[in-house]
């Protein structure tokens, strides 16, 4: 029996993630590889995982670790989340916190509570990839934000009437944005938050690289900026999506959502219906490793990725022909290179894997409706200063070539 027919409509917008396919290259050997976002094993906190794993199966602690928990997540990572959160800015309490599987769920159930069939969400061109999957399964119309936009509000508004939905909010990842590296300084988060009132929406702040700063002063979140205004978060509309995988570790799936309460409350019953709650071993794991080292573990992760990033850097700048040219980050773990119009990087990627053992992720993935064709997105988080030099030399020679 042959099923295809009976899937639902919107499993036409499901694609498998180039990012994905491309990690697979990492076991190849003589890869070098720009393509992941993914952070270093070696710079993994793993004593504190091997403490905070023994603890949280002691004696004393193993009933509660293996069993079922609350859907709005583990009370002590919680209060340790919204201890952090107001460190940020942001007045947050337990009610304001809900732990997902990941930030990648988060944007799902975003997704999931915002669209429906035809609405339109507001995104970056380009954006993360993986925040375009989560939307597409709810079969939104995709519409281009840009910073200092001026088209005013009835116009975007018109537009998604006009396609049969309406406007539901803006996705943006403020800090040393996935592809780009980009962050908006604080007049322009200032800007897309009257914008937001504006075109009555909500704004999804992705903010899984905030911590990675590496030079330049910090900005505060979006959400601090309106509880600042709105004088706490009641009423806000931004929503936070925070993630340990970039700081701790990525494999035990943990991040969270801080919003006003009826946004966490409605999100919670999402996650009831998904998966219950995220695992509770998982959650006592990150919360005893975030106890213990995330404040000293942080500052060694910025020295060590800040060195990978000023060696792209200055690799791109003694490499790259003067026909490219690309995004100077001060955080976050990608550098974003435009080509001359008309190239290729899809056919780029093939001949740099077959002539030169390099991958990275052609750009056309990240836009909305597949252009970005001359643009390609490097990491530099996962190869060593020596990798960096070596595969930047050689990117730079099929370019010269």
């Amino acid at each position: 029996m042959i099923l295809t027919d009976k899937f639902a409509s919107r499993s036409a917008g499901m694609k498998a993630s180039e990012i994905r396919e491309l990690l697979k290259l990492l076991d190849q050997p003589g890869i070098i590889s720009f393509a992941g976002g993914i952070p270093d094993p070696a710079l993994f906190p793993a004593e504190a995982f091997r403490r905070a794993t023994a603890t949280a199966l002691s004696d004393g602690a193993v009933d509660k670790s293996l069993q079922y928990s609350a859907s709005e997540g583990h009370v002590g990572l919680r209060a340790w989340i919204a201890d952090h959160m107001r460190a940020l800015g942001v007045p947050a309490t337990l009610e304001n916190i809900l732990i997902t599987s990941g930030s990648q769920q988060a944007l799902d159930y975003l997704g999931k509570l915002f669209l429906s069939a035809g609405d339109t969400a507001l995104v970056g061109w380009p954006t993360y990839l993986g925040a375009l999957g989560a939307f597409n399964a709810y079969e939104p119309r995709f519409e281009r934000l840009e910073v200092g936009d001026n088209r005013s509000g009835s116009e975007l508004l018109e537009a998604a009437k006009a396609a049969g939905g309406q406007a539901k909010f803006a996705y943006v990842t403020p800090d040393f944005a996935n592809p780009t590296g980009v962050t908006m300084t604080e007049a322009e988060r200032r800007a897309l938050l009257t914008r937001a009132e504006a075109l009555d929406v909500a704004i999804i702040e992705d903010a899984a690289y905030h911590a990675l700063r590496y030079a330049g002063d910090d900005a505060p979140p979006i959400l601090a900026l309106e509880c600042a205004d709105k004088g706490g978060l009641a009423g806000c509309r931004t929503v936070f999506c925070g993630s340990f995988s970039k700081t701790l570790a990525p494999g035990l799936r943990v991040g969270w959502v801080c919003a006003d309460r009826p946004v966490i409350e409605k999100l919670v019953l999402i996650k009831q219906a998904s998966d219950l709650h995220s695992p509770t071993l998982n959650q006592a794991i990150v919360a005893g490793v975030a106890e213990e080292v995330f404040s000293t573990h942080v500052p060694r992760l910025r020295a060590a990725y800040g060195a990978r990033l000023a060696a792209m850097l200055a690799a791109l700048d003694a490499h790259m022909p003067a026909s490219v040219s690309w995004t100077k980050p001060e955080g976050g773990m990608f550098v974003w290179l435009t080509l001359p119009k008309g190239a290729d990087a899809a056919a780029l990627l093939k001949r740099a894997l077959a002539e030169e053992n390099i991958a990275f992720v052609p750009g056309a993935a990240f836009f909305a409706d597949g252009s970005g064709e001359n643009t390609l997105r490097l990491n530099f988080s996962m190869p060593n200063e020596a990798q960096i030099e070596e595969g930047i030399a050689r990117l730079g020679r099929l370019l010269k070539g």
